[in-house]
């Protein structure tokens, strides 16, 4: 296993994180600016001179909900993009805005090992942004997510970025039932990626957990890999869990494969200093 390493998403024409401090982050979305809460900024801002369009005020429950206090008016949604992928923004109950910025580099991890012929399965794939990058390289995809709405939400920017008529199939499936199946049917895939939260709800009522099902569900993952496999791609936000730690159980349920395994932090670059504010850890089986 490597080296610590961080992977850091730079500013784009449709998203940059401005500033933050004092547990908040100004960010831009398009040309919508929000405010959000981030209890790993504990420094001071560059600028107090924040001018949003709206701020997240959480709740005190553990789901994570809360509401959005408008300073001005806020589309419902409104289009944004990353290269050829188009997909729209919008103001959730859950604080973020229906796709995560700090995913760009493993976007372009993933789309550097994938092409024409290859296969990839997106896990947890929510609004389909990641599960569109990789599209875009010609792979056949298979886009999971236990959540009819995200599904198609998924669906609509597959629309919106031209890409409806792409091979992806949209599977509104519980993530680890989807994946014990698969390693059944002795499928394979040459790239997975899969982003679970710390607790969810399956189209039937499955309970997640990510402290119990974290490592059976990446098991079966490591199962649909084999030694032409390219990567297996986890991120974990917002649980008391270490890198090393989900980097070590990759590692050692990847030990029949021919890889390697990296793991890290992931953050964004603020545009006013440059600095980069911690969001997430990842470990990531890698196939050169």
């Amino acid at each position: 296993m490597s080296d610590l390493l961080t992977l850091v998403t730079e500013p784009w024409d449709d998203y940059a994180l401005i500033d933050s401090g004092n547990g908040r982050k100004l960010e831009r979305f398009g040309p919508i600016r929000t405010i959000r809460p981030e209890p790993q900024a504990m420094w001071e801002p560059a600028h107090h001179d924040w001018d949003a369009h709206a701020e997240f005020v959480p709740a005190s429950d553990a789901e994570g909900k809360g509401r959005w206090q408008h300073y001005r008016d806020v589309p419902e949604s409104w289009p944004l993009k990353r290269g050829a992928v188009a997909f729209n923004a919008q103001l959730t109950p859950f604080r973020h805005l229906a796709f995560f910025p700090d995913m760009a580099p493993q976007w372009d991890f993933a789309r550097e090992r994938l092409g024409e012929g290859s296969s990839a399965l997106n896990l947890f794939g929510y609004t389909g942004v990641g599960t569109l990058q990789m599209s875009d390289t010609g792979a056949e995809l298979v886009h999971v997510d236990a959540s009819k709405k995200s599904v198609e939400g998924a669906r609509e920017n597959a629309a919106l970025s031209g890409m409806a008529d792409r091979p992806i199939r949209w599977l509104i499936e519980d993530a680890g039932k989807f994946a014990a199946r698969e390693v059944r049917r002795e499928r394979r895939y040459d790239g997975i990626m899969l982003d679970p939260p710390k607790f969810g709800r399956g189209p039937k009522g499955e309970r997640w957990d990510i402290d119990t099902g974290l490592a059976p569900l990446l098991k079966d993952c490591i199962g649909l890999l084999d030694d032409q496999s390219r990567f297996c791609i986890l991120t974990v936000y917002a649980v008391r869990m270490s890198a090393l730690a989900i980097g070590e159980l990759m590692r050692q349920q990847a030990a029949h494969l021919p890889g390697r395994v990296e793991v890290g932090e992931m953050g964004v670059r603020e545009e006013r200093r440059g600095l980069v504010l911690p969001t997430a850890i990842f470990a990531r089986y890698v196939n050169d």
